[in-house]
């Protein structure tokens, strides 16, 4: 019986399912939100994706990952997409695709990089550019849930004008620290010069961390390796430190 539940699950999560753009928000200049109806949509945990499969007139397919924006609502999906200069997909989505249109989503996908809810320890967030994505769900679930885990986040950009999610980032909220870190063009207010994520950056907020608390790092491979071992280097046990990346 465990097996063929186990079975179960895997088929719910590899079949392809109809989604219907319902909306489209700007984020930044290239970053859109776009929300999607997914009818028999299973459920998903903040931190988890799902593949988008694009079918041409002429049968060619092309399939691309994308990170989870938001918790599981009914039928509602949330992905957060980055339009790349000349990519196959990510244009398309970004900007072009109507809303109403159709496309094929399979899901939901990977179980290392969730936040489960399950614990009241601290959680450390770190994200590079559009890899906020899936970390904005597990904040927007933690609210949601009205979860007792304190959430530590440091945001890496490159502007001011590359923010995601500034609402419920910046929202005031007593158990979410946010910390943005300016890569290349910092404000008046910034408290460092623009610069890479250093080891000081993640010094206090690892401090608050228990010794099982998680460390969430997402954004481009460059971005997590260099965080990733920061935060080994800072005596955080690599078996804690969970992580997301891609390009």
């Amino acid at each position: 019986m465990a097996r063929a539940a186990h079975l179960g699950r895997l088929t719910v999560r590899t079949v392809w399912r109809t989604a219907r753009l319902a909306e489209r928000h700007a984020q930044t200049r290239s970053g859109r939100s776009l929300v999607f109806t997914v009818p028999g949509w299973p459920g998903h945990l903040p931190g988890q994706h799902l593949d988008v499969r694009l079918t041409a007139d002429d049968g060619y397919q092309a399939v691309r990952s994308y990170s989870l924006a938001a918790p599981a609502d009914g039928d509602r999906v949330e992905l957060g997409v980055q339009a790349v200069p000349g990519g196959e997909v990510s244009p398309y989505l970004a900007d072009e695709l109507p809303v109403g249109a159709a496309v094929e989503m399979r899901g939901p996908l990977g179980n290392w990089f969730v936040w489960s809810g399950a614990g009241d320890e601290p959680v450390l967030l770190v994200a590079g550019g559009s890899g906020v994505v899936p970390l904005a769900s597990m904040v927007r679930a933690r609210r949601a849930t009205g979860s007792p885990s304190a959430f530590h986040l440091l945001y890496s950009v490159r502007g001011p004008d590359e923010l995601w999610y500034r609402e419920d980032l910046l929202h005031e909220d007593p158990l979410l620290d946010v910390r943005i870190v300016y890569t290349r063009r910092s404000p008046q207010e910034a408290d460092r010069e623009p610069g890479r994520v250093l080891p000081a950056d993640l010094r206090a907020p690892t401090a608050r961390l228990e010794p099982a608390s998680p460390a969430y790092v997402c954004g481009p491979t460059g971005f997590v390796e260099s965080v990733a071992d920061l935060l080994v280097g800072l005596g955080r046990d690599p078996a804690t430190v969970r992580t997301e990346r891609f390009g």
